[in-house]
């Protein structure tokens, strides 16, 4: 089953259980996704489902963030448990361990001498490490592999 199909099922599941965080939640996700697919005219596969999901996370993030910086903890209580439910459907995350060792396999692939070489990096990493890994740690990790 599809990630696609696991979220429609889980927001069935949501409904019968009466749990209106959750569905409220899968309902932001299914609503994103359907956006994408009428915008773009495409039928979404796993791949472009995380995308979706990674970038409401990091909205829900920066939104804690800043309701945390403002005094407003309801709100940040409320997005909190959104990226909870959110982050379910994330493939388990890399170590940092893992991550570095993908870096460095991608610095030898590359053939990288330093920092002009970054895009070329960031463009092999990132379909092999999105979704599993943050990407701004990654980036920071190859700038640091690019200043050896």
């Amino acid at each position: 089953m599809g990630l696609k199909e696991q979220i429609t099922e889980d927001m069935k599941a949501a409904m019968r259980a009466k749990d209106t965080a959750k569905l409220s939640a899968i309902r932001l996700i299914t609503a994103a996704m359907k956006q994408k697919e009428v915008d773009e005219r495409v039928e979404l596969n796993d791949t472009m489902v995380l995308a979706i999901i990674e970038k409401m996370i990091k909205q829900r993030k920066d939104s804690i963030t800043q309701f945390e910086a403002g005094g407003r903890q309801d709100l940040a209580d409320i997005e909190k448990a959104e990226l909870a439910i959110l982050s379910q459907y994330m493939p388990a995350g890399l170590s940092d361990a893992e991550v570095q060792d993908a870096v460095n396999a991608a610095v030898a692939e590359v053939g990288a001498s330093g920092p002009q070489d970054m895009g070329k990096l960031m463009a092999v990493l990132k379909p092999k490490l999105a979704g599993r890994a943050d990407m701004t740690v990654v980036s920071a990790m190859v700038k640091v592999a690019l200043s050896k």
